[in-house]
């Protein structure tokens, strides 16, 4: 049978008071209305709950091992509602998101300390990773929302650009790249590039990938493959070699003896895009996080005169 909360808060105002009249009351119900609801709990169990007389109302034994399932329905009814008011107010709920680990570090914070500081009671899952893993965590329900150099247009999926982002030299400032203007023209400005040694992000990283496809055919000088931005800085800064990143990891390269120039090659800009799932609407919570981040993404004219 299908038991109404109705049902349970009657049966639960009858336990208390011990009366019809005053029940009723507590219920804000008419006395046939109220009578009918425990009857009507009564009739769907096949059991009698109450002992009635024209003085007193007491429980059967039956009524009895009903209370705590009562009770127990009841309490659940209410931290069932009340969570769903907490997602709906933003006092609780959970999101979770993936993004290169460039906006992870350097733009994220901003963003996150703002949505903290107005949503103090949601979960935040974050999840700094490359491009791919940012595009199979939504697919797989793992995120909410990634931010990725991969415009992912699927049946499952939807992409809606984010921002441009686009590259900077960086090299020591003893290096003759920082004390000379590099070539204008774009086949002029690779040669010069490419005679020197590159410290590489991995084949697999979207900064590589960007930076091989706008180079090609002209063939570069790699010293070495690392994993880590901050890797890269470290062995530019070492002298080992000269290195090409996007502007939005350029917080990893202002450091003491670097130089940092901006570069304007055809075809080198990287696209980021904003990935969701299309048959699946967000969260509360996410909704809230995804218009602060629409909000708040890098202006265009702070990456392109950087």
């Amino acid at each position: 049978m299908n038991i109404s909360s109705r049902q349970i808060d009657a049966f639960l105002a009858l336990t208390a008071q011990r009366s019809f009249t005053r029940a009723a009351a507590q219920c804000h119900l008419s006395q046939p209305a109220f009578s009918a609801l425990i009857r009507a709990l009564e009739d769907g169990l096949g059991l009698r709950l109450f002992d009635r007389s024209t003085r007193h109302v007491d429980l059967t034994a039956e009524g009895e091992n009903f209370l705590e399932a009562a009770r127990r329905i009841r309490a659940e009814v209410d931290s069932a509602l009340g969570a769903m008011r907490d997602a709906a107010t933003l006092r609780r709920g959970r999101v979770a998101i993936a993004l290169l680990p460039s906006l992870a570090a350097g733009w994220l914070p901003g963003v996150l300390a703002r949505y903290r500081a107005e949503h103090p009671g949601i979960e935040l899952d974050i999840a700094d990773v490359l491009s791919e893993s940012c595009i199979e965590r939504v697919a797989t329900g793992k995120a909410d929302f990634a931010l990725a150099a991969i415009r992912a247009d699927t049946p499952e999926l939807q992409a809606e650009p984010f921002c441009s982002d686009g590259f900077h030299l960086v090299c020591r400032a003893d290096h003759p790249l920082a004390r000379r203007r590099l070539p204008a023209a774009g086949a002029a400005q690779l040669r010069a590039l490419a005679a020197w040694p590159f410290i590489h992000l991995a084949r697999h990283s979207s900064v590589r990938q960007y930076l091989e496809a706008a180079f090609h055919p002209q063939a570069m000088h790699t010293l070495m493959e690392v994993e880590q931005l901050a890797t890269v800085m470290g062995m530019v800064r070492a002298g080992l070699g000269i290195s090409v990143v996007p502007t939005l990891t350029l917080f990893h390269f202002q450091q003491e003896g670097l130089v940092t120039r901006p570069l304007h090659l055809p075809g080198l800009t990287r696209q980021i895009y904003l990935v969701r799932r299309r048959d699946r609407g967000l969260s509360v919570a996410a909704q809230a996080l995804y218009t602060q981040v629409m909000r708040q993404r890098p202006p265009q004219e702070m990456l392109s005169k950087r």
